[in-house]
């Protein structure tokens, strides 16, 4: 699986806020300027993860996101499932569907049990990494410097 922008810039965004958002909402404008990431694509990326339960706003001249739980309460699994659709490595990994559309052989394929084992394994790892473990891994990168 070949993982999009959304996943990449979206856990970028997460981050981003966890670090600048401890005290007060962080306004997108300057995610976008510390991110180097469009502000029309954040505000894309906010919705699906507003809707999701990860983030929360403010609105006003104090307005902005911030994190709707806590940071290790945040994995990357979610990020990723929320923000990428599907959220497989191939087509027929899709558990929901009976053919993929791809391959006519989807429901009787053994090869697909493959993907879809492959699909399993990589958000269970991903699942183990939460926003407070990289924040953390950040801490001990700085203080070895």
């Amino acid at each position: 699986m070949r993982l999009t922008t959304k996943s990449r810039y979206g856990t970028r965004l997460i981050l981003d806020i966890s670090v600048y958002g401890k005290e007060k909402p962080v306004p997108l404008s300057e995610v976008s300027k510390r991110q180097n990431i469009s502000l029309k694509y954040l505000e894309q990326l906010t919705v699906k993860l507003k809707k999701a339960g990860v983030l929360n706003s403010q609105r006003g001249p104090t307005g902005g996101h911030m994190l709707a739980k806590a940071p290790c309460a945040i994995t990357i699994g979610q990020i990723v499932r929320i923000l990428e659709e599907p959220a497989v490595i191939t087509d027929c990994a899709d558990q929901e569907k009976q053919v993929c559309g791809i391959c006519n052989k989807a429901g009787d394929c053994l090869s697909r049990w493959v993907w879809a084992e492959a699909t399993r394994a990589m958000f269970e790892r991903l699942d183990q990494i939460t926003i407070a473990g990289l924040l953390a891994i950040k801490r001990d990168i700085i203080k070895k410097k």
